[in-house]
């Protein structure tokens, strides 16, 4: 018996020595990491802006976000430009992965809800966990990782960039 198996694809990353996942729809591209301008009084993890292809975007430490240590830059430091849908609008950033490893696809029914792992950062970031290779790869929500204040925030930073 054949059953139907929807699949989504995924780019992996890493932060430490984890591994996580966003959906391959919200990435627009990925760069190699270079020094954002920096912003004032913005938060730590708000790395500032960096000009990708005539537009200011706003550049996160994912790590630091989660709680984690702040990224060392290294050859395989990457940054992750998306478009994320947050409601009638779309947010652009650049996330800061330590090391961008693929583009996988996941059948719906490997995507765990988000379980309590032991995992160090808050459970609502996370949309899914895959089991895989003997590990974990966490789906994160990024609707959920940034709130109204974060979103207004870094849309704060884009109207700084287009008046500089």
């Amino acid at each position: 018996m054949a059953g139907t198996s929807s699949e989504s694809q995924f780019v992996t990353f890493s932060l430490e020595n984890e591994v996580f996942a966003v959906p391959v729809s919200v990435v627009r591209e990925i760069l190699d990491h270079e020094d954002a301008f920096k912003i004032p009084h913005g938060p730590d993890y708000l790395l500032g802006l960096r000009d990708v292809r005539g537009q200011g975007v706003p550049v996160i430490d994912l790590r630091l976000r989660l709680g984690m240590t702040k990224t060392e830059k290294t050859p395989h430091t990457r940054a992750l430009v998306l478009d994320v849908p947050m409601g009638d609008k779309t947010l652009t950033l650049g996330l800061v992965a330590d090391r961008v490893f693929e583009v996988i696809p996941f059948r719906e029914e490997e995507i765990e809800g988000a379980p309590d792992i032991g995992v160090r950062w808050r459970s609502d970031y996370i949309a899914g966990v895959v089991r895989r290779n003997g590990g974990f790869v966490v789906i994160v929500d990024l609707a959920r990782l940034f709130s109204g204040a974060e979103v207004a925030m870094m849309g704060s930073a884009n109207r700084l960039a287009a008046t500089a």
